[in-house]
Formats: structure tokens, C-alpha cells, sequence
């Protein structure tokens, strides 16, 4: 597993937008949009002004579904698009032709740090979920903080989660920095992922823009957000490490 994510190839062009394109955006988010999350009951939100926690769907099922909290930033809640293209959506949807139909909750927040997801993860969790999909650490790279707080937040994140739902299973997802902060520093950035995964006992999703990064046709303008075509891929990527686990927890019921 861990081999897969350190072969994901990814574009110079794509990482040097990544580094440009997302880092202004970082610019012009706000840590009072942190506060604004912890509102009860908060609608769907598709643009980068608050967090999205939203079923992917509304139709009532008599039989139980497996729930699926996705924690995360911008790249899960579906920034630019329609809630409901948001992978995690499109995930909920393709389950439903499975045997193992899950219940998706988006809990994605536009750029939020790892240290923003640490804070925020109690409030996530005041429903009991089956799974929980973490992705954090995209915007970390955007502000070259360093890989070490990168592994304590994910660290604590896993704990705190841990600590509020012991039975809940974890997917941590690989995000990726940009190659012009150094070999040093990209290295040390991805084994904080690997690191934790292996002390805890985690299934890592590879890179969550493998075969979409760098490539104009799945990306928005910005060519840093999939677009609709490139999100349904990155659904694909995260559905082949997530169904397993889905059928693990179903099958036990």
C-alpha cells in the first residue's frame, strides 16, 4: 500500500500551479470560517464560505447503511461544484447499486490546515459513524508548515476520533506537497501519512488526485479542483479503499 503512494505520479506544471493557484486561494480564507462551522444544523454549502455536512442523498432505506463521515478540506467538499458532485456524494450514489449502500456525510472545509482539523474533528463527530475517510494536509503544503506538525495533528486527529467513537474505522487519504518546497521537504511531508498509518493501524487511500492532477480536462480553471469529470475519478480512487471496509462492517451486522 505504501509503495502505491510513493510511485502516484504527479506533474511539475500541476504542482507548480498547485503551489500558486491554491496558495492564493489559502489567502483569502479566513480562520473565523472555523468558528462559522461549528453552527448547528448548517445547509449545504458548494463554495468555500463554511462547512458542508450533508447526506448525499434523501431517500429513506429500511435497511441499515454503513455510515461515512469524509473529513476534509476544499478537495472534499467539492469546491466550485454542486454539493452533489462532491465525491463523497458521487460515492454514495455508486454505492447504492452495491450490496454495501452507504450513508455519506460531507464534512468538507475549505482551506482548513491539519491544526484547523484537529479542533474541528469533535464537533464532526457528535453522530455516531461507522468510518470515517480523513484528508488534511493539502493546505499545510500551501503554507510549507512543517511535516512534523503535519504528523502530530494527523496524530491526534486519529486519537480524538478514536477517543469520541472507539469503534469507528479510520481511512487516512495521502495528500501530496509541492515539489518547489524540496526533495527534503516533500519526502518528509508524505511519510507523515505512512508513519501514522503504520503505528495505527490505518488504511491509507493513495493520492486522492492520482490520474487527475496535472490534467486540464479534469480540472476547473484554477487547475488545482477536479471538475465534474475529474471528481468522478476521484471518487474511483477512494471507492476501491473504502468498499472493502464497507463490506467488512456490513457483513458483521
Amino acid at each position: 500500500m505504501y509503495s502505491r503512494v510513493t510511485s502516484c505520479a504527479m506533474s511539475i506544471r500541476y504542482l507548480l500551479v498547485f503551489a500558486v493557484a491554491l496558495g492564493c486561494a489559502a489567502e483569502k480564507r479566513s480562520e473565523p470560517g472555523l468558528e462559522r462551522s461549528t453552527s448547528a444544523g448548517p445547509p449545504p454549502v458548494s463554495d468555500d464560505s463554511g462547512v458542508s455536512v450533508t447526506s448525499a442523498s434523501s431517500a429513506a432505506s429500511s435497511s441499515p447503511k454503513v455510515t461515512v463521515l469524509f473529513f476534509g478540506t476544499s478537495l472534499t467538499a467539492g469546491y466550485g461544484l454542486d454539493p452533489s458532485l462532491a465525491f463523497p456524494n458521487l460515492i454514495e450514489k455508486k454505492s447504492e447499486s452495491t450490496a454495501t449502500p452507504i450513508r455519506a456525510i460531507n464534512a468538507g472545509l475549505s482551506g482548513e490546515t491539519s491544526a484547523g482539523a484537529l479542533r474541528r474533528i469533535e464537533w464532526a463527530l457528535r453522530k455516531p459513524v461507522d468510518i470515517v475517510v480523513l484528508e488534511t494536509g493539502g493546505n499545510d503544503a500551501l503554507r510549507a508548515l512543517d511535516p512534523d506538525s503535519l504528523e502530530s495533528n494527523l496524530e491526534g486527529i486519529v486519537k480524538r476520533i478514536r477517543k469520541a467513537q472507539p469503534s469507528a474505522r479510520i481511512l487516512l487519504a495521502v495528500m501530496e506537497s509541492p515539489p518547489n518546497l524540496g526533495v527534503r521537504y516533500t519526502t518528509r511531508f508524505r511519510e507523515a501519512y505512512t508513519n501514522v498509518a503504520r503505528r495505527e493501524n490505518l488504511a491509507l487511500v493513495p493520492f486522492l488526485l492520482d490520474k487527475v492532477a496535472g490534467d486540464p480536462q479534469l480540472n476547473q480553471a484554477d487547475g488545482v479542483h477536479p471538475n465534474e469529470r475529474g471528481e468522478r475519478i476521484v471518487a474511483d480512487n477512494v471507492w476501491r479503499a473504502l468498499e472493502p471496509v464497507v463490506r467488512e462492517i456490513s457483513s458483521a451486522r
